[in-house]
């Protein structure tokens, strides 16, 4: 049985989280997806208006049919080694030096890496741009 983890925030959930769980899950039979803590993202991004909390944020991805145990998360390199995996499944775009750890620790650890490309045209970005025009 091989496990797939994947991380992210998850603040403003849309298809192409939807479809990176899809694809995720199809490189394995479990999925686990790891929810960062709103803490930690407001004290790198201070002043990041977060939508949910931390806890409704897992709630919602749980509720997803890909997903199979949601976690919560603050340092990607450091949580990935205490979670039982097989996979890390990562979008294109997390690229940052704790992620850069967390492929190394996966590399050491014979862990396969998979990078999951985006959905074309929708991101969260995208979509709180458009709720200003509104």
């Amino acid at each position: 049985m091989k496990t797939v983890l994947t991380v992210g925030v998850y603040d403003m959930l849309h298809i192409g989280h939807i479809l990176l769980f899809k694809r995720a899950k199809e490189l394995g039979d479990k999925l686990i997806v790891a929810v960062q803590d709103s803490d930690v993202i407001l004290k790198y991004k201070p002043g990041t208006n977060m939508i949910y909390t931390t806890e409704e944020r897992m709630y919602m991805v749980s509720t997803i049919k890909y997903v199979d145990e949601v976690v919560v998360y603050r340092d990607v390199d450091k949580d990935i080694q205490n979670i039982e995996f097989d996979i890390f499944a990562k979008g294109p775009d997390q690229i940052h030096e704790g992620f850069q750890r967390a492929i190394k620790w996966c590399e050491d650890h014979d862990k396969e890496v998979v990078v999951i490309p985006r959905t074309e045209g929708i991101s969260s970005s995208l979509l709180r741009e458009y709720s200003k025009v509104k």
